[in-house]
């Protein structure tokens, strides 16, 4: 089967298993997932693996791009700690812990630490997909450790592969050096990129020409960083937190709309696909099992499995404790959540098709030639650790969720109304001034300046004509640009005065972003209609 052909039918069973989920409102990466087997199963799809390097090069930083640039950074700030201990520490534990597992089960210690590697790191595409219903504390925590803890994955995975291919011990300064040198690396790369492309996107005037940089900017934060073997991972995640954090002031509406709807589409199909694929390997997992028994592998499987998510839990229930205990400021204590609401948070540790793409990138040979042993075996067991995960954790998410009580979380609709009526506010206090240097009637502004004072009162505009004609009027639609450009700026310094989240500026600034192509609309009809009229006119009679 040719790769295009194989596209194709990737993408026809991405849409046809959402749609078939959507329409019977069941688990959307079930349904997927099950889709993957079916094809599996098909004679004409059994020789098709999962590409390691595609995954890890093309999908893993625009999945990653996207999802750091929706991620708020106020929330990243305020939970930083926690955010880093899951990060790094739940990581290692995990890994450590199925190392452990699997040496007690006969595995040798080289490649049992590189299985740990393998599931340490939860998936930021199976976990976003399941983590509706919470509240964006708990969600933020979630999205940033499912982003950032493949860089400490990635780097153990080298180690345990290094060790398991030279043969050379394990090194505890080795490794604490490799730790320091991928993670500084990735964070100074990706930021370093992020504002050479904020410089550039300062010059550029084309629209196409944005969105292109825009698709091509994770790219360009991850090649150089895995150049030079660093976390590509990690340099990606920062240049969409700096891009995200720099963007609104230099990128345009009409930009920022295309870009948005580019990878929102594109990420859609992304994760769908590894869902698929994941479900795809299954059939061949078990088909290339020839080191142990399916039943011995089985067995093997479900103890890793427990494993994943038990190490999970005990890291959820105990390191809060010790952390309650060190830090007594008023602000951790305030910070706190009770063990209730860290049922999610523990149970959410869902697998996906990085830990496969990271299984399959163990070499068939050591250094000296001879053949990795258990390979398939940790493949196998990759495998079915990501169904188990998606089959057990994901749909039973939302009931633990529903268990938590957390209650309805009301400060980002609070945020929302002040920033539309702080915004109006502003608009309204300018626009005498506006208005003067753009030479508007006093008269002619006089509606503009009602709706202004009905939003910043948060009550709603009216539509309601009133005999002015100003829409069609090229000094009132300049007007409402400065106007627009007006409340653009209140907006970002609500943001940098941490009053409102990023998501909340998002949300309104996406508002502008419509508002002023509506306008832009209006104004190419206005000189249109200006521009058939005066052609009439210069048509004589007959």
């Amino acid at each position: 089967m040719g790769d295009l052909e194989l596209l194709v039918v990737v993408l026809a069973a991405v849409l046809l298993m959402t749609w078939t989920a959507r329409t019977l409102r069941l688990s959307e990466p079930l349904m997927l997932l099950a889709g993957g087997v079916l094809l599996g199963l098909v004679p004409r799809f059994d020789h098709i693996h999962l590409p390691p390097d595609a995954i890890l090069m093309l999908v893993l930083p625009a999945l990653l791009y996207w999802e750091s640039l929706t991620t708020s950074t106020r929330e990243v700030r305020a939970n930083f700690r926690s955010i880093a201990l899951s990060a790094t520490g739940l990581v290692l534990v995990t890994a450590l812990a199925v190392a452990a597992v699997a040496h007690a089960l006969g595995y040798a210690w080289p490649i049992a630490f590189v299985l740990g590697a393998v599931l340490a790191p939860t998936d930021a595409s199976a976990v976003g997909a399941s983590i509706g219903g919470m509240p964006r504390r708990i969600v933020t925590l979630l999205r940033t450790e499912s982003l950032l803890n493949d860089g400490t994955a990635f780097v153990l995975l080298a180690v345990g592969l290094e060790a398991l291919t030279t043969g050379d011990p394990f090194s505890v300064t080795h490794t604490t050096i490799r730790f320091a040198e991928s993670y500084l690396g990735g964070i100074v790369i990706g930021a370093l990129v992020a504002l050479a492309l904020i410089r550039v996107r300062r010059h550029l005037a084309d629209r196409l020409l944005h969105s292109g940089l825009s698709v091509a900017t994770p790219f360009l934060a991850y090649l150089p960083a895995a150049a030079i073997h660093v976390s590509g991972t990690l340099a990606v995640v920062v240049c969409g937190l700096v891009t995200s954090r720099i963007g609104p002031k230099v990128i345009g509406s009409g930009e920022r709309i295309q870009a948005t709807s580019f990878w929102e589409v594109t990420t859609f199909l992304l994760n769908g696909a590894l869902f698929v694929l994941v479900g795809m390997q299954t059939p061949a997992a078990v088909r290339a099992l020839t080191s142990v028994s399916l039943l011995q592998a089985t067995a093997i499987s479900a103890a890793v499995s427990v494993t994943v998510i038990a190490a999970r839990a005990v890291w959820f229930y105990t390191v809060p404790v010790v952390v309650r205990l060190v830090d007594r400021r008023p602000r951790q204590r305030e910070a706190r959540i009770g063990a209730r609401q860290r049922l999610p948070l523990a149970w959410a540790g869902i697998r996906g098709a990085i830990s496969l793409a990271a299984a399959l990138t163990i070499p068939a040979t050591t250094a000296d030639g001879k053949p990795v042993a258990q390979r398939d075996a940790i493949v196998f067991i990759t495998v079915v650790v990501i169904v188990v995960t998606l089959v057990v954790v994901g749909p039973t998410l939302p009931a633990v969720v529903r268990q938590a009580r957390f209650g309805d979380d009301a400060t980002e609709t609070d945020e929302e109304d002040l920033a539309v009526r702080h915004i109006a506010a502003v608009a309204l206090a300018e626009m005498p001034a506006l208005a003067d240097r753009l030479q508007i009637p006093a008269d002619a502004t006089d509606r503009v300046a009602r709706d202004l004072a009905r939003l910043a009162t948060a009550r709603d505009a009216t539509d309601e004509a009133d005999g002015h004609t100003y829409r069609q009027e090229n000094a009132l639609h300049s007007l409402q640009e400065a106007i627009l450009s007006v409340k653009r700026a209140a907006l970002i310094d609500l943001r940098r005065r941490r009053r409102i989240d990023d998501d909340v500026m998002r949300r309104v600034q996406n508002y502008l972003d419509l508002e002023e192509q509506g306008l832009r609309k209006a104004i190419l009809l206005q000189h249109h209609v200006a521009a058939t009229t005066q052609t009439s006119e210069k048509v004589p009679a007959d």
